[in-house]
């Protein structure tokens, strides 16, 4: 389809011209380029005010050097300036991990890296400020929306106050922004001014303490001031506690931060979305592609996602890494197949599709659909996480919606395929529920997701292998991964696929040590895998993780929590991804010496390891990362035998492994046998291992890796009892550490005064 230029919403006084407009009602800033997509915050602010009735452009990445003529060429909006920094925090935008400029920008015309400067909420509304002091100032977007607060800032290590304060703004719009926009718009029309406007939901504000609005109430949240959480690192860790439990409520209370002497109100959160106001949302007309503006040059972000489709918002994982529950919140809001198929529809249609959707997704693949049974259960729950340290016994884990969804895109003309590149929760693919439709639907999923939407490569996100690390991060147990791979690898064989399962790891967690991270190594190698998808941890606003490494304290518990934090401490970790390269061999092995673990080197050095061992007194190895297939599942000594004392050493199978959820043992593991007390081979002759004695005969190479495993497992655990009732090895000296998701009553907020 042709789009004409009026098409799009204008960006500059031409444009306007066009329309027959010779005044705006309200002017957005984007950090981004332009592109008319409901992916694209900016967008789908823009395409709701204009809904409304409102006369709307957008200044993309405007230049804010010299003159400022782009700030200026639109002239004064009769309402107010919005500011949006772009889709991703523009410091992780712009940084790597190590504070280094990124060479690249994925949201800029030919990836150039000068179209945006550090803070742009900062940055555009001191000139808009000065320029225009007397317009309001909006500030809206996942950069203003996750500095609501006092938060530790990685880019300049120090703890810094509200956005509002360094900014100037007279307001934040939090989270996903389509009602308090709409809100705002009409306060101001109705002729309020903007420092009267104070009871809009999800917004914040600064006042004095007199003018808080009904005053300080018996039922808000005082929060450490600003000035205290300087000084006080566990009032700052308490802090975002009380952030991310409002987050995650369905009936929020507000909370008040005092800063510079005056008051951070934070107005809680409209009520979730309906599946109505969502279509409502993803049914505006967007034309779907860049701006005229950007002819001949590529965006990268937009071409990663211009034939996928979002099925819902907000995410109840509660990765304690993750923004997106306090951002989006941790409720599932779900589009209608209608609207769905709509969008599909509309992609077909554009000149370069070739019949592949890149993904039918969201913030995690298989959470369409999902929801509390009992509604009144989850309107008095603040966990931050659905489905650890164990998935709710509420939550409806049922994958029906989700595939008649993809069965529903898949019957329509002009769709030869349709891939899931989203991540997959395959905690929620392998729990067992009392309902066995569930687990049906559950295994049809597991079997329709490897043959029909992976494109050769599925990519999944354990994060780590150390149980003490994942309690942190709030990811399920690597045993789960374990169980996953192998149904995949049966899938495969079954279908006659030949696909590779790769997984992303984070270094430098919070609570992860080096040995955690030789371990790692040492597990990925005994399943062949060659690290691509790997990644220091980096601190970004208002995360529990960033708020835990920046304090030292985990903030539902405050205990202790160590962090790797110079870049010799990161680095230590981080090579360990890369085992398998000669040139990281010496460093990896002085640094197991170092640490006290050389027994780790035999296990990733073996001269007779099949799968990565030396091949005439040298590793081999391959320069490209891969996955293990069901031919080489890879399970070689680097898994086999005794550990060493590693203070994570029981990791390396499930209890009963292959006895996990909705994929149970007869099936899966023993050829249809039962299990006794956990163990295959019930009433059969064993090979003294608890396998029946034919087993590598009858089973094949997965099942005797799998023995392996098992052997490690119990070795591995023996010797970790033995070490922690001795006090010995990792554990002398060191402290329990602790890890309460599910806080208690003594956890609870402080209400009505501040300490």
């Amino acid at each position: 389809m042709d789009y004409k230029l009026t098409d799009f919403l204008p960006t500059t006084k031409k444009e306007c011209e066009l329309r027959g407009w010779d005044q705006l009602d309200i002017i957005l800033f984007s950090g981004d380029a332009y592109i008319d997509h409901p992916a694209f915050g900016p967008a789908v602010i823009g395409r709701t005010l204009e809904a409304h009735g409102y006369k709307i452009a957008i200044v993309p990445q405007p230049d804010w050097h010299g003159d400022f003529r782009d700030f200026k060429k639109l002239g004064r909006p009769r309402l107010f300036f919005g500011i949006s920094p772009g889709a991703m925090d523009s410091m992780v935008n712009r940084y790597t991990a190590n504070r280094r400029m990124r060479s690249e920008d994925a949201f800029s015309p030919d990836s150039r890296h000068d179209m945006r400067p550090d803070y742009p909420s900062i940055v555009y509304t001191q000139i808009l400020k000065k320029l225009y002091p007397d317009v309001p100032v909006a500030l809206g977007g996942i950069e203003a929306s996750l500095r609501r607060i006092s938060h530790y800032d990685y880019w300049q290590d120090k703890l810094k106050k509200c956005i509002l304060c360094d900014s100037g703004a007279d307001i934040i719009l939090y989270g996903m922004g389509e009602k308090s926009i709409i809100a705002l718009a009409e306060a101001l029309e109705s002729g309020r001014k903007i420092q009267e406007i104070r009871d809009i939901p999800q917004t914040v504000f600064l006042c004095k303490e007199d003018e808080i609005p009904g005053g300080i109430r018996e039922d808000d949240i005082l929060l450490h001031s600003h000035e205290e959480c300087l000084h006080n690192k566990k009032g700052q860790a308490e802090n975002v506690r009380h952030l991310e439990e409002e987050c995650n409520k369905v009936h929020a209370q507000r909370m008040i931060q005092p800063v510079d002497n005056k008051m951070a109100v934070v107005n809680p959160p409209f009520p979730v979305m309906t599946t109505e106001e969502l279509d409502a949302s993803f049914d505006l007309p967007y034309t779907r592609l860049p701006h005229p503006k950007y002819k001949g040059k590529t965006i990268p972000a937009y071409e990663m996602i211009k034939f996928s489709v979002n099925l819902h918002r907000g995410c109840f994982g509660g990765c304690s890494f993750c923004t997106i529950s306090a951002h989006q919140g941790k409720f599932v809001v779900c589009r209608s197949k209608e609207s769905i198929l709509k969008e599909v529809k509309k992609i077909i249609q554009m000149p370069d599709f070739k019949g592949y959707l890149s993904d039918l997704g969201g913030p995690s693949a298989n959470m369409y659909g999902m929801h509390g049974n009992n509604p009144k259960a989850c309107e008095r729950c603040k966990r931050p996480s659905c489905v650890h340290p164990q998935i709710c016994p509420n939550l409806n884990t049922d994958h029906s919606k989700l595939l008649d969804i993809y069965h529903a895109v898949d019957a329509l003309p002009g769709i030869k395929k349709s891939f899931i590149g989203s991540g997959v929760r395959y905690d929620l693919l392998l729990h067992k529920s009392k309902d066995e439709k569930i687990n049906e639907a559950a295994r049809q999923y597991t079997r329709e997701l490897i043959t029909k939407h992976v494109s050769g490569r599925l990519k999944v996100a354990p994060e780590h292998t150390s149980p003490e690390v994942l309690k942190f991060m709030r990811k399920p147990s690597f045993d789960l991964f374990y169980e996953f791979k192998r149904i995949f690898d049966k899938i495969n064989k079954e279908e006659g696929l030949n696909q590779q399962i790769i997984p992303y790891f984070i270094s430098s967690h919070p609570g992860c040590h080096e040995e955690d991270m030789a371990e790692l190594a040492v597990i990925t190698k005994g399943l062949d895998f060659h690290l691509e998808q790997v990644q220091d941890f980096t601190p970004t606003p208002m995360t529990i993780s960033t708020e835990t490494w920046y304090t030292g304290y985990d903030p539902y518990t405050l205990e202790p929590v160590f962090s790797a934090k110079t870049p010799k401490e990161k680095l230590a970790q981080r090579m360990f991804f890369f085992w398998y390269k000669p040139e990281e061999r010496r460093a990896i092995e002085s640094e197991l010496r170092r640490i006290g673990r050389a027994d780790l080197i035999d296990k990733l050095y073996d001269r007779k390891a099949p799968g990565g061992g030396f091949h005439k007194g040298k590793v081999r190895f391959d320069d490209k990362a891969i996955g293990s297939t069901y031919n080489n599942p890879g399970v070689g000594r680097g898994a086999k035998g005794k550990r060493g004392a590693g203070r994570n050493a029981e990791r390396f199978a499930p209890k009963g492994y292959g006895n996990v959820g909705c994929y149970d043992e007869e099936k899966y593991l023993n050829n249809g046998r039962p299990l006794h007390n956990g163990k295959p081979g019930r009433g059969k002759a064993t090979n003294g291992k608890g396998y029946p004695a034919n087993n590598r005969a009858n089973n094949g190479r997965a099942n005797n890796a799998n023995a392996n495993i098992r052997d490690a497992v119990a070795a591995a655990r023996a010797e970790l009892r033995a070490a922690k009732e001795q006090g010995s090895g990792f554990f002398k000296d060191k402290k329990k550490k602790s890890f309460n998701p599910n806080f208690d009553d003594n956890n609870r907020s402080r209400r009505g005064g501040r300490r």
